[in-house]
């Protein structure tokens, strides 16, 4: 049995499995490969690495392990997942099964994108969901901020930080403005445009207009999602994970839920989805869970 099994090789995953591996722990880390952030050019905003290739950083990270013997990283995705008395026991898609008496989930989350045409084809150069991320390339620049509902005046407004020419896009979705949200978007010189749209426009490198079902356009250089609902990782509902509306587990302060045992590292969690913040998490969750193991061992 190991120490901890740890369930995808993202910035928590990797991160997890370095301090535990210098923890001496016996760890298999477990990486199905398709990472939520194949699409993205760079990684940005990670100390002393801003801009690398997220497939450079996950090549270094995996280099780092290597010098620790007590871990174990196999290219396999974990199929299922259960809680058993004594931890948890995990089946790839190998047919094997694996035990451990630990384990992190750092599983990301699965990306909804709106079913408008054009926003899957420029998914991750053009279509971005954070702006912290991707907000400095593009700015400057004409950007369109795809929101409605409650969150949409405030995504709008956050977006002026990178460009004075935004354009607030409902898509013909229930949205109320009162007279102040619109006062307040206009002297930042937002534009809001209701009308449903028709699909996004671009030279297949990068977008260059939105095209609305009324004839009408407006120009984009990126658009900005609003938080999308997001799918979690069906380990997560087979383990009994509370989740929040938005699909994401709400975590403790050391990653910890309300599965004894079990951690959730990374966007899977509830905190920002920035790659320096999941790298933190799953420090955060090896530590809970090492501490965890050393308070079993002299009980």
């Amino acid at each position: 049995m190991h120490d901890v099994i740890i369930v995808g090789g993202g910035p928590a995953g990797l991160n997890a499995a370095l301090i535990l591996g210098r923890c001496r722990r016996d760890v298999l880390l477990c990486d199905a490969g398709t990472p939520r952030n194949a699409v993205t050019a760079r990684t940005w905003g990670v100390f002393t690495r801003d801009g690398t290739p997220p497939l450079v950083l996950r090549a270094k990270a995996e280099a780092d392990l290597a010098r620790y013997h007590t871990v174990v990283r196999r290219e396999v995705e974990v199929v299922a997942a259960q809680r058993r008395e004594d931890g948890f026991a995990v089946t790839l898609s190998d047919g094997t099964e694996a035990e451990a008496r630990k384990l992190i989930l750092a599983t990301g989350l699965h990306q909804a994108l709106p079913d408008v045409e054009g926003f899957a084809a420029y998914w991750g150069h053009g279509v971005h969901s954070c702006p912290y991320c991707d907000g400095y390339e593009n700015r400057d620049r004409p950007l369109v901020v795809y929101a409605h509902g409650a969150a949409a005046k405030g995504m709008a407004l956050e977006l002026t930080v990178w460009s004075r020419d935004v354009t607030l896009c409902t898509d013909a979705k229930t949205t109320a403005f009162s007279s102040r949200d619109r006062d307040q978007l206009e002297r930042k010189n937002v534009t809001i445009v209701e009308t449903a749209i028709r699909r996004l426009e671009g030279d297949g490198e990068q977008p260059h207009r939105i095209v609305f079902k009324d004839g009408g356009t407006r120009p984009c250089h990126a658009v900005f999602l609003m938080p999308m609902p997001c799918d979690p990782s069906r380990l997560i509902t087979q383990l009994g994970c509370d989740l929040t509306q938005k699909g994401v587990v709400p975590t403790g302060a050391y990653e910890t839920t309300n599965v004894s045992g079990l951690f959730v590292a990374g966007d899977a969690s509830r905190r920002v989805q920035f790659a320096v913040v999941a790298a933190a998490e799953g420090a955060m969750a090896a530590f809970a869970a090492n501490t965890e193991l050393l308070r079993a061992d002299i009980a």
